[in-house]
């Protein structure tokens, strides 16, 4: 994983590449161009910058762009708002004199683990900010991962971590119909995660084996787009209850700082629903699904 400013340019390249100049109202006079997308000088001129200066910023080599010249560019690119909120976050000085913070484990706050206990019937998880299951219901561990151990997020060392599940695991593949979503929404998860930690040794780790033993988290991770994944709708194929479709809601806390609870839920009175109440019942509270022969399991 790359510095903050290196970030930053790969994000602007990425983002000006995938701009055609036809998109933004531009003759081209049928020219043959080398690379596709626009040109620097386009996206500077769009923007109402110079085009040495854009040149700069986008080579790393500016770090005191303002909010007016980013929101500019942010325009000129066409960014959605979260695609905005990332690029002034990767544009952000980092402070003079302060040092990486150590990695150190992350834990669940009482008031979350509250939250997790009243939430019991709704599946729900509690995920670090690397994706790291650090604590998930019955109905939780159920839906999305009842081939693991479900007393694996008791111990950071053993951790199903959702990125890895999502990329690498037979099983949480199987889980989605629409499993390129899914693992877009995870990849653009990790990167505005990197652009607020980009001196998380653990995170580039992460992102690092990811990319050595996933091809398509390669190419989805090089692509650099940003997909907001708050709220968002799959299709599920479970073992269990069979096809089902919910909600995945993210709740985070207003600082983003701590640890994030997922939950699953279905529309009132759909046969999803009622497949959401047939697993609560299929699993106890004491019971761990059996592994599912060959397939892989992650832990951080």
């Amino acid at each position: 994983m790359n510095s903050k400013h290196g970030q930053l340019a790969d994000f602007l390249q990425a983002c000006r590449g995938r701009l055609r100049p036809e998109d933004v109202g531009l003759q081209t006079y049928g020219e043959r161009r080398r690379v596709p997308g626009l040109r620097r000088e386009e996206l500077a001129m769009l923007a109402g910058i110079s085009a040495p200066y854009y040149a700069r910023l986008e080579q790393g080599q500016s770090r005191n762009a303002s909010r007016e010249v980013l929101d500019a560019i942010a325009t000129a690119l066409r960014l959605d708002e979260s695609e905005r909120a990332h690029l002034h976050e990767l544009a952000r000085a980092p402070k003079r004199g302060k040092a990486a913070p150590r990695s150190r484990p992350e834990r669940v706050p009482p008031a979350t683990g509250t939250l997790l206990a009243a939430l019991e019937g709704t599946p729900a998880l509690v995920m670090g900010r690397r994706s790291d299951v650090l604590a998930w219901n019955t109905q939780g561990h159920a839906l999305f991962a009842g081939h693991l151990d479900r007393d694996s997020p008791a111990e950071p060392g053993r951790r199903p971590n959702m990125a890895k599940l999502v990329f690498l695991d037979a099983h949480t593949r199987d889980l989605y119909t629409d499993w390129p979503a899914k693992a877009r929404a995870v990849v653009g998860n990790l990167r505005l995660t990197a652009g607020r930690y980009p001196q998380d040794p653990l995170l580039a780790a992460l992102v690092g084996e990811l990319t050595m033993r996933s091809p398509e988290f390669a190419a989805m991770w090089a692509d650099h787009r940003i997909v907001a994944c708050d709220v968002a709708d799959y299709e599920m194929h479970h073992p269990t209850v069979g096809t089902l479709t919910v909600t995945q809601q993210t709740l985070q806390s207003p600082q983003g700082n701590g640890p994030a609870v997922v939950i699953a839920t279905a529309t009132a009175g759909s046969p999803s629903a009622t497949a959401l109440r047939l697993l609560a019942h299929a699993s106890g509270p004491s019971e761990t699904a059996p592994a599912r022969r060959g397939a892989q399991t992650s832990s951080s």
